[in-house]
């Protein structure tokens, strides 16, 4: 008796009442609306200007007088003009100084960090390399414009070390100029990589390490079997991060070379910017950031699915 009469009172516990779908669905609304002016201010600042610049890019328009419609005309143009494809180039060549070296380096140095005794050293030098991230991009840039001329502290220790001949004015030459401010990019992300990735080696089991070691495993060999493997995800965030810096560079090239001399230096952020407030030409310049936007999603989404965690 006592069990068919707990039957039905078990049955309608389970039942889905109309009370508990109007708690589920306050539960979704409640969510929603914590999540409302994130999405608000995504919308207004990314999405709105993201839509018009698209609009933009079919136009061809000096921001003042009346647009003319010219369809793909501007897509061409960016994807033929050598004057507008040479940016995207130096772009793709910067990845291998803002993601590709401090990624390696931060690497490195964070298994260097971890096999340190002394933690006061591990600190100091987790200090000193984050530094560079809490430094504008801008500011970083101008002191390393006084660094890279022709006296300057980069010259004085080439001379110093008897390479005189080497000294130069970096930045204006033709042919140093994009590696002298992609020396800068390394200078800023390679401390964001190497803190990411000290993280990451704290996460990974310290008894893999032990059994390396029992198995006669050197730094290289250790490094290799266990570190790597275990940063996966973290390796992806970094390179992530630092490809989309590299792609959308702007600030330290800006203030470093504004993309000279001549157009060495020129990427897409700092053609973007002449082409609007220099030339007057919203509708190209719309068209090559629609092209920029375009390119970071094409290299960052392979990007997504190879550090995938499997």
């Amino acid at each position: 008796m006592a069990a068919q009469a707990a039957a039905p009172a078990a049955g309608r516990r389970g039942q889905d009442t109309p009370r508990t779908r109007r708690r589920r669905k306050a539960r979704a609304w409640t969510g929603w609306l914590f999540a409302l002016p994130a999405l608000v201010m995504y919308g207004v600042f990314v999405l709105l200007p993201l839509c018009s610049s698209l609009q933009y890019s079919l136009y061809d328009w000096d921001g003042i007088t009346a647009a003319k419609w010219v369809g793909l005309a501007n897509y061409v143009q960016v994807l033929t003009d050598p004057r507008l494809v040479e940016p995207i180039l130096h772009a793709f060549i910067f990845i291998i100084f803002f993601s590709i070296i401090p990624v390696c380096g931060g690497l490195v140095i964070a298994s260097i960090i971890k096999d340190l005794k002394s933690k006061a050293f591990g600190t100091a030098a987790r200090i000193l390399l984050f530094i560079p991230q809490i430094i504008p991009a801008a500011a970083a840039a101008v002191a390393w414009v006084w660094m890279y001329s022709s006296d300057g502290v980069v010259n004085q220790l080439l001379r110093g070390a008897g390479l005189g001949g080497m000294a130069r004015a970096w930045l204006g030459d033709f042919d140093w100029a994009l590696p002298a401010v992609g020396i800068i990019g390394t200078w800023l992300g390679i401390g964001l990589c190497t803190i990411l990735l000290i993280a990451g080696i704290g996460k990974i089991d310290s008894s893999l390490y032990e059994a390396a070691r029992l198995d006669g495993a050197g730094w290289f060999q250790e490094f290799r079997a266990v570190t790597l493997p275990g940063l996966r995800s973290e390796i992806g965030v970094c390179i992530t991060i630092t490809t989309i810096a590299a792609l959308a560079s702007f600030d330290a090239v800006f203030m470093s070379t504004q993309g000279g001399p001549g157009h060495s230096t020129m990427v897409p952020g700092v053609a973007i910017y002449r082409l609007a407030f220099v030339e007057n030409n919203i509708g190209l310049a719309s068209a090559m950031a629609i092209v920029l936007v375009l390119l970071v999603l094409l290299v960052v989404g392979p990007l997504q699915r190879l550090f995938k965690e499997k």
